[in-house]
Parts: C-alpha cells; structure tokens; sequence
C-alpha cells in the first residue's frame, strides 16, 4: 500500500487540456463575437426597436462601438442572404424580413385577414405626417369634411396622437405621427419622408385639369318656341306692312273738302271833323 502511494506521488501531474472557449472568450475577437451575440439575442426578443443606447448600457460598451457591431451584423446578414436582415428603424435596432420576401410574408400574415386604411384614412394620415403638428379644425380645412371618426382610427391604431396644444383661442389639441408610423413606413425619422413637392402636379397639369373640369353651361333652344315666335313676329309684320298699304292707298269715297273761309271785320270809318254833331238852326 505504501509502495502504491509512492508510486502515486512520484508519478507526473497530468495537465489539463485547456478549455478552447474560454480562451476565445478571453480574446479580444472572441469578446466583440459574445456582444454582437448578445446584441442579436436582445434584438431578438424585444417588441420595439432597441436604441443604441440601451445596448450600450446593458453591454456596457460605447455606443460608437455598439452601432458599428449593429452594422457589421447587418451586413453579414445581407451577404449571407438570410430571410431576415437588421435595420435602423424609428431610432432603434430591430430584426425584420427581406425586402425580397415580401410577397410571402404578406400572403402568410394578410390572408382572411386584411385590415388596410381607407382612402380618408390615409389621406388624413399623409396631411399629419407632413404638416405635424396641426389640429382638427386644420385638418378639416384641408379636407373640407369632419376628420373626427378618421382621427380616431388613426389614434387608435397608434399612429398618431397628441403632441401638445395650440396656443391660440380655445387651445385645439394638435397632432402628430408616432414611433409605431415610422416603424410600419421603415422610416428611421420624420426627415427620411419624400419631399411632397414630389408629388404636387406642375403648373400645366393643373391648368390642363382645371380646363378638363370645368363645366360649360349649355343653353337649349326650343324648336316649338322658336317656330311659335317666327309665327308671331312673322304675323305682326305682315299685319304692320298691311296697315301701311292701307294708309297709303287712295281712297274712293269722296269726302267733301273743308274751306277756311276768313272773317271780315267791318270798317270803323272815322267821323269827318267838319262836320258837326249836331245841325245849326
């Protein structure tokens, strides 16, 4: 027994076979894997879009650093080719599909169950994103309807919602879009929307459908009207020109001529001087 122990002491210690890992865990690569790995797994679960900032904190790492890891991953997915890709959306990281695979995703995710925006809807939406923030009564104006039911949807949708009151008399609550409008657009921020001149039609468009729209008035002409008319004017001109006729043709009843005949006042003879009034005896 005591030969046995020894034996056992003089024998050489094994050494251990070094754990790979932890080694490349301990390297400075095999550091910057485990956080993109980390920064993948946080992604992954989170419901939102995760900022840089929060993944600083929680990794405790720069966010400099942070956003270039995001990149790096980001661009490994795009030329690995996968079905998924990491984008900056809405001030935040997050995982979503391919643009390629959109058709497949839409037919998973929309079939029997669709639930697209009215015209008014998006229309209302369009005038918030671009004029934000602005009030119902603005947005009224611009529609020229009540925007009330279709500001309701939107809100309840989540995207838009009240942003502050206007300081004007009676203080209309304005508006403006959400986070949850920019992350359905793929939008990073408000300044990444397409400028609207875009989509305001030159001036020859506007004047060529203002021409297209405008209405002419038509006057309709009453044939009956017209014939009854001719009738009558017709008519009383020949009944003018008869009377005429009349008129100036010579009459055969003789109608005895009236004479003036001139009054002669008698003389007043003046009485002779020489004689007297009266005859002398």
């Amino acid at each position: 027994m005591t030969d046995e122990l020894t034996n056992a002491s003089d024998a050489e210690p094994i050494d251990a076979e070094p754990d790979d890992d932890a080694a490349e865990s301990t390297s400075p690569n095999g550091r910057i894997a485990e956080y993109k790995r980390a920064i993948e797994s946080i992604v992954l679960v989170a419901h939102d879009p995760v900022p840089a900032e929060l993944l600083a904190q929680l990794l405790e790492e720069p966010t400099v650093m942070i956003e270039q890891w995001c990149e790096e991953l980001a661009e490994s997915y795009i030329a690995a080719r996968h079905g998924f890709v990491l984008v900056n959306i809405a001030g935040g990281w997050r995982f979503q599909t391919a643009d390629d695979l959109t058709p497949y995703v839409e037919r998973f995710l929309l079939h029997d169950q669709r639930a697209r925006l009215s015209g008014a809807a998006l229309e209302t939406l369009a005038i918030v994103a671009y004029k934000q923030p602005i009030s119902r009564g603005q947005v009224a104006s611009i529609r020229g309807v009540d925007p009330d039911g279709v500001l309701r949807t939107l809100q309840a949708r989540g995207y838009i919602d009240e942003v502050g009151r206007d300081n004007g008399p009676g203080q209309a609550i304005l508006f403006g879009t959400t986070a949850t409008f920019l992350e359905k657009l793929g939008l990073a921020s408000l300044d990444d929307l397409p400028p609207i001149a875009e989509f305001i039609p030159s001036a020859e468009v506007v004047e060529a459908l203002e021409i297209g729209l405008r209405v002419t008035p038509l006057i309709e002409v009453s044939t009956a009207g017209n014939s009854a008319g001719n009738s009558a004017g017709n008519s009383a001109g020949n009944s003018a020109v008869t009377a005429q006729s009349d008129s100036e043709a010579p009459s055969d009843t003789w109608a005895p001529e009236t004479v003036a005949t001139e009054t002669v006042a008698p003389e007043t003879v003046a009485p002779d001087a020489a004689t007297p009034d009266t005859e002398s005896p």
